[in-house]
């Protein structure tokens, strides 16, 4: 066992008795706030709003609209940074003719909160009930676009729901897996069952398109693979060779993006 692990150890000890939920609330979330400069210079394509939660938290938003399509891509991000390190991801899927709205989690960026598993699906059932409620799109029209710790999101809040579709970008198979995959096996068990995808893909009705990199270093390939093999709905795998975790659109972009806007573009329903 490496230092780095043998220090994680240590950090987890005082933990160990609050229970797997605080464990994975503490050291699976790493929100940051961004200088005021930056908040402040927004590219002019991009509207920031706020959503109130059903625990009234209010969360910062980005939408970017096209008029090209009656679609909406909701964007879930990974567990660290915040929605403005996003900004060039969420313009490029507009680039595939749809409107849409990246989610900032809450305690996350000028999002009020702390995050923690149920928090984060919460702000994701918020923001589907924003753009289904409030901006009047069909739910045939509505795509969720996780990535990371993400797709626990997407995954969540889908369920049954008969939506335009689901992109998983390097999705994780669960809590218990992820520390079994970083050399923590002998103590997976604190993990409980948090972020466990695995558990919710037989209740995905709609289609689902992944996405996932053969030298992931987080997320091994192998968990979007068994992801796709417990989906019953229509499902795609693309799998980009060399790609890591954070970097896959910059390994093979011309795959990663077409492979998106084709998804995109062959399902949904305009207005």
């Amino acid at each position: 066992m490496n230092v780095k692990k043998i220090k994680l150890l240590i950090l987890l000890l005082p933990v160990f008795f609050t229970g797997c939920e605080a464990v994975v609330n503490h050291y699976g979330f790493a929100p940051a706030a961004t200088d005021p400069a930056v908040r402040e210079n927004l590219p002019a394509s991009v509207q920031e709003l706020y959503l109130t939660t059903d625990d009234q938290e209010k969360l910062q938003c980005f939408f970017v609209a096209s008029k090209a399509s009656g679609k909406v891509v909701v964007y879930f991000h990974g567990n660290a940074g915040n929605l403005y390190q996003r900004l060039p991801e969420l313009a490029s899927l507009a680039q595939a003719g749809v409107s849409v709205l990246g989610v900032g989690y809450r305690g996350y960026g000028k999002s009020t909160g702390k995050p923690s598993e149920k928090g984060i699906i919460r702000d994701g059932a918020a923001a589907l009930r924003h753009v289904t409620e409030k901006m009047g799109y069909r739910p045939e029209q509505v795509f969720l676009y996780g990535r990371s710790i993400g797709t626990v999101v997407a995954i969540s809040i889908a369920g049954e729901k008969k939506l335009a579709g689901l992109i998983l970008i390097t999705p994780l198979t669960s809590g218990r897996d992820m520390m079994k995959a970083h050399g923590l096996g002998l103590f997976a068990f604190i993990a409980g069952d948090s972020l466990n995808n695995l558990a919710r893909c037989g209740e995905i009705s709609s289609p689902v398109l992944i996405i996932h990199g053969t030298e992931d270093e987080v997320t091994p390939l192998r968990m979007g693979e068994q992801i796709f093999a417990a989906l019953s709905s229509p499902k795609e795998m693309v799998t980009i060779k060399g790609g890591n975790h954070n970097e896959l659109e910059w390994q093979d972009p011309s795959l990663y993006w077409n492979s998106i806007a084709k998804f995109i573009n062959s399902r949904g329903n305009a207005r």
